[in-house]
């Protein structure tokens, strides 16, 4: 289990690591959208990949690995279950985030476009 872990954090730092030193930063607004991009743009998508393979899994695992075995298809059961509550939790989240960035600003709201309305009636 220690290995598998080790592996898997040595693949995540061998994706990161070009990322962030390719990274141009000019100021901290640079940085904060940067990183909101990596997490929406490769971090999101590999973990609904992961959570979708994790399922496959299951399932291959429940209904041809395990077919004459019950210990093989009860893995395979809770490897579809968890996959499930992984896409479960992943677009809650996913949801609640777009409906917070959806209502909430930030302090970048402009108003009205179109500037400042004169009074009269302007003949071109």
């Amino acid at each position: 289990m220690k290995k598998a872990l080790a592996l898997t954090s040595g693949v995540l730092t061998a994706f990161a690591v070009p990322l962030v030193s390719l990274a141009a930063v000019n100021n901290i607004s640079d940085v904060g959208t940067f990183i909101i991009n990596t997490i929406n743009n490769i971090i999101v998508p590999v973990l609904f990949a992961i959570a979708f393979i994790v399922f496959l899994y299951g399932a291959f695992k429940t209904f041809i690995i395990g077919a004459t075995s019950e210990e093989v298809k009860e893995q395979g059961k809770n490897l579809m279950l968890w996959g499930l509550i992984g896409f479960f939790v992943m677009v809650s989240v996913w949801g609640l985030v777009n409906i917070l960035t959806g209502t909430v600003t930030f302090g970048n709201n402009t108003g009205p476009s179109g500037g400042v309305p004169s009074s009269g009636v302007q003949v071109r």
